[in-house]
């Protein structure tokens, strides 16, 4: 007897560890690793799924184990690496299997959906199976002989498994032309064919000469050969062509680049490819870490040695941080490597990242390029894994599984035997720390391409007397920066880190402030939809004639969004054409790749928008970039404050001066001192991260502590506290004296969608009996989720409020 062990999927009381089931013998040669199952689960007759993680031949278990009900999937949806990951992952991130497990496949994959056999070859057994149809369909109902069957032509190569989603991801079917005849025959049919029938003797020309790639679409014959509709119905009709339908995988919108070729590179950039090029012809899992100025050619880099790992017969894994860096760099790599790109982000429909999937799965590609989530492709043979922006908190899942991306990238490292180069022109404390130590390769690229120079960048301080009395956000420099701009028929980008037309809305009367009822934050006003509206739980409500609280009309809009931006931009400079780029403008599926199109094509003089123009966007006339309320991210209260405001600030100074023209950029501060402003005008990176590594050994912070956050939500404040503290003990008995324990504290935000939250902040060294312990809080605490207490451990933080 067969035995499978079974991660399950229990929505309540979840395990790590696997359940064991009997495989029945009409399964046995059907259910491998990797597979979804059904199984029975509890007393009663409930049936839930489940993943095989293993087979072996017996167990250990005295009593009758129960037996697989069906399998979901006739073929393995993960592979063992896959598996593999899910194990480590779920131990590293403090989570349940099951969920890294979930967190590998496409969404549509959890959906429901249909499989259906297709042919791939000519065989008697799939004749008798299909039964004069196109496909097969396996339901439910399907015996076990039958399964048996399928599973064995798979095995073989005679069939493929396709799964078609309900609702969510349909596959999209295009009627397409083919024919039975032979090519002797269609030159037979054709020398009958009156002269005058030229639609019908093109026909069967173009039919003969392309008898190879049949069958070819409709509107492929339209629109590339002249071949009308009218002329293929008609040769239906007399017998000499069939209409079938074809699936056609989707591709991502926006993605239409001109082929490329490398370039020369430049010594700092050949020297870069060269020792990644050794790691991938070694087959050497080590790190390279990148410290590339804006402008040094990194991507050139990165394609490069993409370019090398396709050549050593393995596939290649590119990482960005956000969707709106996506469609430039996509573009490149799709120039450079074509069709052997797959593309996976969160922008994309359910349907197209399902198709980009499968033809990773397939081997139809070579190269993926995408965000976090890209990270588990189903690539093989993997010879080179990139992590472009490195430095970006986007590369950290924010629930569960709280993966980050690198970490993963480099156990896939591990296993396949390849480099990670990670890139960035202002890295992260930690790697760069890392690289200080050894632990990574650092690469120094302190040159622009062709020696540009970096953009001259005036800090103006807006305390002084003649800002401080501009109306408006515009100082004087700036004004006479974009009119200098607009005049010489060039591009600017204006950096604005708020999203919204106001921050609040304030009576002067009362000082009463519109807050959200389930959170504690005031509401934004969104001129577009003229509603105040909550960031953190979508509330929204009309904006209040007088004040709700002593009913005065002397209630007023406080603060600057980027739709006030836009309007004074308007107002100062008419003749202008102003594209804002945020949030709001960006909602629509293709709306980023839209808005950068029109300003690569100048379209538009300037760019307005929030912190995604900052980073990756490559203008070669955009000479002038200016940022309102550089010091915005300056106040948070998170330790990365200082690190966050020095990334954004010289990544977008790097926007300016790309090409032959000389950039600038002006920075608009009440802050002119502090450390991080100044060294990010002058693109300093060394002078920061030396100030900044002493402020963080001074405070215990990492990469010279490791750090863990424990956060407690309830409705009830008093109970989410009384948990906190229950935690805080369970915690002392696992850690020594060395250790700083922190709280329980509220977040800066207690209140977020009608639950308090609370957290706990753990800082060490080394504290060896801490990893179980929290892997015991993990499991002690599932009970009380049903009490509504909502508790997660964040490995590494990102953010601490």
């Amino acid at each position: 007897m067969s035995v499978a062990e079974i991660i399950v999927d229990v929505p309540t009381m979840q395990t790590n560890r696997p359940f064991e089931y009997s495989i029945p013998d009409a399964l046995t040669d059907v259910v491998e690793p990797g597979m979804r199952v059904e199984v029975p689960f509890g007393r009663g007759k409930r049936k839930i799924q489940g993943f095989v993680m293993k087979i072996k031949e017996s167990s250990e278990f005295q009593g009758k184990l129960k037996p697989i009900t069906r399998v979901i999937d006739l073929k393995p949806v993960l592979s063992q690496e896959m598996l593999d990951l899910s194990a480590w992952l779920a131990d590293r991130t403090y989570s349940f299997q099951i969920s890294c497990l979930q967190t590998m496949l496409p969404s549509v994959m959890r959906a429901k959906y249909k499989q259906y056999v297709v042919p791939l070859v000519d065989d008697p057994e799939i004749d008798e199976l299909l039964q004069g149809q196109a496909s097969f369909e396996i339901t439910n109902q399907v015996d076990d002989e039958t399964i048996r069957l399928i599973n064995k032509l798979r095995q073989n190569k005679k069939i493929d498994i396709q799964y078609v989603v309900e609702n969510k991801a349909v596959q999209v079917k295009r009627q397409a032309v083919t024919t039975d005849l032979n090519i002797i025959q269609l030159h037979e049919q054709k020398s009958q064919l009156r002269a005058n029938a030229k639609a019908q003797i093109k026909l069967l020309e173009f039919l003969a000469a392309h008898l190879q790639e049949l069958p070819i679409e409709f509107n492929v014959l339209e629109k590339d050969y002249g071949i009308s509709r009218a002329a293929i119905k008609t040769a239906e009709k007399n017998g000499l062509v069939k209409v079938v339908e074809v699936t056609k995988l989707r591709k991502p919108v926006g993605i239409t680049p001109e082929k490329t070729t490398n370039l020369a590179l430049t010594d700092e950039q050949k020297a870069a490819v060269d020792q990644i090029d050794a790691a991938i012809v070694s087959e050497t899992p080590k790190t390279f870490l990148i410290e590339g100025v804006t402008g040094s050619g990194k991507t050139e880099v990165y394609l490069q040695t993409i370019e090398k790992a396709l050549k050593q017969e393995k596939t290649a894994l590119m990482l960005v941080p956000e969707i709106s860096l996506t469609p430039q760099m996509v573009n490149r790599v799709v120039g450079r490597f074509g069709d052997q790109v797959a593309v996976l982000h969160s922008g994309l429909s359910n349907g197209e990242r399902y198709d980009e999937w499968t033809r990773i799965e397939n081997h139809d590609v070579k190269v993926v390029v995408g965000a976090r989530s890209a990270v588990f492709a189903p690539l093989d043979k993997i010879g080179l894994i990139i992590i472009d922006e490195e430095h970006e908190a986007s590369y950290k899942q924010d629930d569960n599984p709280r993966y980050h991306a690198r970490d993963v990238a480099q156990w896939r490292a591990k296993v396949n035997k390849c480099p990670v180069v990670l890139g960035s022109a202002t890295p992260s404390l930690e790697s760069r720390a890392r690289a200080e130590k050894g632990v990574y390769q650092l690469i120094r690229m302190k040159k622009r391409i062709n020696n540009q120079t970096l953009p001259q960048v005036h800090i103006v301080d807006m305390r002084d007397a003649e800002n401080s009395a501009v109306k408006g956000d515009f100082s004087p420099a700036l004004k006479a920066g974009l009119q200098e701009t607009l005049a010489k028929h060039e591009q600017a980008i204006v950096l604005l880190n708020r999203r919204g037309y106001s921050s609040f809305m304030m009576c002067r009367e009362c000082g009463f402030v519109l807050k959200c009822p389930n959170c504690d934050v005031s509401l934004t006003y969104h001129k577009d939809l003229r509603k105040m509206k909550c960031h953190y739980c979508g509330h929204e409500e009309p904006v209040p004639q007088f004040c709700p609280n002593c009913k005065s009309k002397k209630i007023g809009f406080y603060g600057t969004g980027t739709q006030n931006i836009e309007q004074q931009l308007n107002e100062l400079f008419p003749e202008a054409r102003v594209l804002r780029m945020d949030v709001d403008t960006t909602r629509r599926k293709g709306a980023h790749a839209k808005i950068l199109q029109q300003f690569g094509q100048h379209k538009a003089d300037i760019l307005l928008g929030t912190q995604m123009i900052a980073k990756g966007l490559d203008f070669p006339n955009v000479t002038l970039v200016g940022v309102i309320n550089a010091d915005t991210t300056l106040s948070l209260a998170d330790f990365r404050a200082s690190e966050r405001t020095f990334q954004l600030l010289t990544q977008v100074s790097g926007r300016a001066g790309r090409a032959e023209k000389i950039g600038h950029v002006i920075i608009q501060t009440y802050n002119p001192d502090h450390y991080a402003i100044k060294d990010a005008s002058k693109q300093d990176y060394e002078t920061f991260f030396k100030q900044e590594m002493y402020l963080r050994h001074q405070s215990n912070y990492t990469p010279y502590y490791f750090t863990t956050l424990i956060s407690v939500a309830n409705k009830d404040e008093g109970q989410t506290l009384k948990q906190s503290y229950w935690l805080k003990k369970q915690l002392q008995t696992a850690l020594s004296n060395d250790a700083i324990l922190l709280g329980p504290s509220p977040t800066m935000i207690s209140r977020k969608q009608n639950k308090y939250y609370y957290q706990i902040i753990v800082k060490y060294k080394h504290e060896p009996k801490l990893h179980q312990r929290l892997l015991e809080i993990l499991n002690e605490t599932q009970a009380d989720t049903k009490k509504g207490f909502t508790i997660a451990i964040d490995n590494e933080p990102q953010h601490i409020d």
